[in-house]
């Protein structure tokens, strides 16, 4: 049994997937986010989509770093997670504009104090501001804020996004076909509308990074902070903190951060990139995959027929993850499951179209490169071809 499913989470929920798999499936069941009939304006050229996300565990990272450093601007971050793991999944649906949130917060009142709520709400305002500069527009609505300490050991950060939405408009994956190439745009770096560098960590697999990079130090000093039931071998077992420097060369360019800026690195949005190419390139977008649960496995879900998926040019796993593995021991077949390994969103398109879709990306100081192809099969197959080896879902 690996680390990961050791600590009582999973990369491919597939207790979830049992538990949902009689539900209705929606209009288009190979979209990245289920999409239904216009139950709120009743208009057979519309349609309607919610979805619910939220930072995860991230949201303990924040707790240590903020009592380690005692810098309360970390929350904001969280708020971005939150809100960019609803709308980055819409955004693989067409969905970029008109959108309402609602949030919703669990917290232990008596470790989470007021002033850590105002950071995250009014973090997540200031998210909406800045998004709406490059014409994606979300309307704050509220959200429930729960004082449930029986429940939660420190606080969690969940939110709800929904929209109506021309059917038109919609990007379903249907069109998805063999001969299409992926673009992959890069997690990590520095995009524009960024104020530093993000390590591409996401908020998906903290569960795992959180116990095998950090150390016995918070173990010991914040039980608040993890499932005291766990066994100890699999609880805080690397050898950082989280104020400790790291230093590093990345295309040519010396990073210097911490460990805890690097794994706190707030979830990038590809919102004002997708957008311009939803308004101007629609019809060349065959299917958007956002890498999130299941990591570079996550496409595999949302293949509308049996094709085989070969991923031989993906971009170097970026320093986080790197430092990750080498604290876990995972081997790369359970790493490139788990995180997104510095590629967060896949364009499924024609040859052809992929130049348009990279220049988009880098014009926005976004690295993007094709990543693989899809081909012909006789079932849903991935393949990752690394410099060392092989892997084969």
């Amino acid at each position: 049994m690996s680390l990961y499913n050791k600590r009582g989470v999973s990369a491919q929920k597939e207790e979830v997937h049992a538990a949902t798999k009689h539900l209705d499936q929606g209009l288009y069941p190979n979209a990245f986010c289920k999409i239904y009939p216009d139950y709120l304006g009743g208009a057979d050229d519309f349609v309607s989509v919610m979805h619910a996300d939220g930072a995860g565990t991230k949201s303990i990272l924040a707790y240590l770093y903020w009592k380690e450093t005692g810098d309360i601007n970390i929350w904001k971050g969280i708020a971005q997670d939150a809100i960019v793991m609803n709308l980055d999944d819409l955004l693989c649906v067409g969905v970029y504009d008109r959108i309402v949130f609602n949030s919703t917060i669990d917290r232990n009142k008596t470790i989470i104090p007021g002033e850590v709520l105002s950071q995250i709400i009014n973090g997540s305002q200031q998210l909406f501001d800045e998004l709406k500069n490059y014409g994606v527009t979300i309307h704050y609505l509220g959200g429930e804020t729960a004082d449930v300490g029986d429940v939660v050991r420190t606080i969690a950060v969940n939110g709800t996004m929904t929209c109506r939405f021309p059917k038109s408009k919609v990007i379903s994956n249907d069109k998805i076909k063999a001969g299409d190439v992926i673009v992959g745009l890069a997690s990590f770096g520095q995009a524009s509308y960024e104020t530093e560098y993000n390590s591409g960590i996401g908020s998906n697999g903290l569960t795992s990074a959180r116990h095998d990079v950090l150390s016995k130090f918070y173990a010991d000093h914040f039980k608040e902070s993890y499932n005291t039931s766990l066994p100890e071998e699999v609880v805080y077992i690397g050898k950082n903190k989280l104020s400790d420097s790291v230093s590093f060369t990345e295309y040519n360019q010396t990073i210097t951060t911490t460990i805890g800026k690097l794994i706190l690195s707030p979830t990038r949005t590809y919102a004002p990139v997708v957008k311009q190419l939803l308004e101007n390139h629609f019809d060349k977008i065959h299917g958007l995959i956002h890498c999130s649960g299941g990591g570079q496995t996550k496409c595999m879900k949302y293949l509308p027929d049996n094709f085989r998926i070969v991923k031989d040019n993906l971009f170097d796993a970026p320093e986080i993850f790197k430092i990750i593995q080498q604290s876990s021991g995972s081997n790369n077949k359970e790493m490139y499951e788990v995180f997104n390994m510095g590629c967060r969103l896949e364009i499924y398109c024609s040859a052809e179209d992929a130049e348009i879709m990279m220049a988009t990306a880098q014009s926005f100081n976004i690295e993007a490169r094709v990543i693989g192809r899809v081909e012909p099969n006789d079932k849903k197959e991935l393949i990752i071809q690394l410099k060392e080896e092989e892997i084969v879902y």
